[in-house]
């Protein structure tokens, strides 16, 4: 039986083009890049651990304060349980809107002493003057959801997971938070 030899060129043409697709040289992102995210990111955004903390920002003003940090027996707006995620809320005491808006957060593994670090930049976040607003990291769409990594360490350890977050916002200083999940599978009943 013989095939036409222009049948078997497109197949080896398609087929060298896919595998060349998949294997080509990418660019790929350091353990030391930065990544941010929009508000609006949706699961499938990437978010890979930072060496060190990009924040640099030397304003001395009081006017921010980080509360409520959570990573389980989360609440939404309403005050209706949602699943767990890193949740923090960031309170702008000042007479002024905060913006320019970054965080820093760590998560440390208090058995293993497993500790990673993010970067999160929220340029579109605005909290007004006297306003509070919730941060979610849970990789949800919509305003104030974030990108996180499934595979941190809070989301992949049994053991008490610790997390510090820092959050910048231009003419004020940094302030930071603390919060913990406890030992355990994951998600109880809220």
């Amino acid at each position: 039986m013989k095939r036409p030899l222009p049948l078997i060129a497109a197949g080896l043409l398609a087929t060298a083009l896919a595998l060349t697709a998949c294997t080509s040289p990418t660019s790929t992102p350091s353990s030391t890049s930065v990544t941010s995210a929009s508000p609006t990111s949706s699961r499938g955004g990437h978010v890979l651990p930072v060496d060190a903390n990009p924040i640099v920002n030397p304003a001395t003003a009081a006017g921010l304060d980080v509360t409520d940090v959570l990573l389980e027996d989360n609440t939404d707006p309403s005050g209706a349980a949602i699943s767990d995620r890193l949740q923090f809320t960031v309170r702008n005491t000042s007479g002024a809107p905060l913006s320019g808006l970054e965080a820093f957060y760590t998560m440390t593994d208090t058995t293993t002493g497993a500790s990673e670090s993010y970067f999160l930049a929220m340029p579109d976040l605005t909290v007004p003057a006297g306003g509070e607003t919730t941060v979610y990291v849970d990789g949800e769409s919509g305003a104030g959801h974030y990108p996180e990594n499934i595979y941190s360490v809070y989301r992949t350890s049994l053991n008490q997971v610790d997390v510090t977050v820092e959050v910048s916002a231009t003419g004020v200083a940094p302030a930071t938070g603390l919060g913990s999940k406890s030992a355990g599978a994951g998600e109880q009943a809220d």
